[in-house]
């Protein structure tokens, strides 16, 4: 089996610039903490900026990217199912945003609350590393539940 072409394989990482931008305020204390993490954080910064600019920015990405890629087949597989895989951890990271925001937000900074954004910064970190990673190798990134889904869609 022949690999993609590198211009899918980057496209298709790109993609998790997406719940990286999401994931990205769980890490605030973690990224003044530690600045080196910052570097990690700054490819997302434009999705960022372009999500906060545009009213309900994330909504409309999230629909442009569904209906002109994920479901238009004349886009190459690897990219629609990278896609996919993003806007579904980004989908994961707003609804805890959510929740943070209704359920926790009366307990403040508290150590419980940050030790929680900061578990959920990093382990959305290291998914969107290794998915990046595995895509500019050419090959899906196996997230357990989360792959299913998308190939069921996919088929």
């Amino acid at each position: 089996m022949q690999d993609p072409p590198i211009w899918q394989r980057l496209l298709a990482a790109l993609a998790y610039l997406l719940p990286l931008s999401d994931a990205i305020p769980f890490g605030k204390a973690l990224l003044l903490q530690f600045p080196v993490l910052q570097l990690l954080a700054l490819p997302a910064l434009p999705l960022t900026y372009v999500q906060q600019a545009i009213p309900f920015g994330g909504l409309v990405l999230f629909l442009v990217l569904f209906l002109l890629v994920v479901r238009n087949n004349k886009v190459p597989y690897l990219i629609r199912f990278n896609v996919l895989q993003a806007i579904l951890l980004d989908i994961v990271l707003v609804l805890l945003t959510l929740a943070f925001e209704t359920l926790l937000g009366s307990l403040g900074g508290s150590f419980a609350v940050r030790t929680l954004e900061n578990t959920i910064f990093l382990g959305s970190l290291v998914l969107v590393l290794f998915a990046m990673v595995q895509s500019l190798r050419g090959k899906e990134a196996e997230i357990p539940t989360v792959s299913e889904a998308v190939r069921m869609q996919l088929s």
